[in-house]
């Protein structure tokens, strides 16, 4: 690809730093939201969502106990402190996940059970909708970026062949976020639906 218009004029160069920056965090959080989204198959960031109550604050089930998926279809949770067994066993129960932990005094064992075909059809109708929220924020960065860029040519910082291949150039990079979130969401999908 040839120089970036953006990311070479010095009264763009921040803008396009920040516009890089901000569209690469909504794809992470994005992948982040498809990791927790749950399959058939038993996943440690399923329970990522998942608060449990801990000397006065809700803290992370990651950091109030070992997280483990010995088996495809088994979860594992070993707390650090056995004195909030019970905590976590009601947090996992009351975080709406579908999950039924099973206490045995020194490890929590939640199985996965599979998916019916309606509850995958529901899953993949919620990854739309993330991915839609997805789209939508990062389209949300691209008239930022946009807005900077005619300021930047109203205050005569830039020419308008300058500001023409700039806007140009912030589309790109929003059809090429954009795009890897749809390619992400295609192969998780498509992981949701086998059986």
């Amino acid at each position: 690809m040839a120089q970036s218009v953006i990311a070479s004029n010095p009264a763009l160069k921040e803008v396009y730093a920040q516009l890089k920056t901000r569209m690469e965090k909504a794809v992470e959080d994005f992948r982040t939201n498809l990791a927790a989204a749950r399959t058939g198959r038993a996943n440690v960031h399923m329970v990522d969502s998942v608060r449990v109550p801990y000397y006065g604050s809700e803290m992370p089930l990651n950091q109030v106990a070992n997280v483990h998926v010995p088996e495809a279809q088994l979860i594992t949770v070993q707390p650090f402190d056995p004195s909030i067994m019970a905590e976590i066993e009601k947090a996992i129960r009351g975080a709406g996940l579908g999950l039924n932990p099973m206490n045995d005094g020194k490890m929590i064992r939640i199985p996965v059970p599979p998916l019916t075909e309606e509850r995958r059809k529901d899953m993949v109708k919620h990854l739309h909708k993330i991915l839609e929220d997805h789209r939508t924020a990062v389209r949300n960065i691209r008239r930022d970026g946009n807005d900077a860029i005619k300021k930047a040519m109203k205050d005569k910082k830039i020419n308008e062949d300058d500001e023409k291949k700039s806007l140009d150039e912030v589309q790109k990079l929003t059809d090429a976020e954009i795009k890897k979130m749809e390619e992400m969401s295609a192969a998780k999908e498509k992981e949701l639906m086998t059986v």
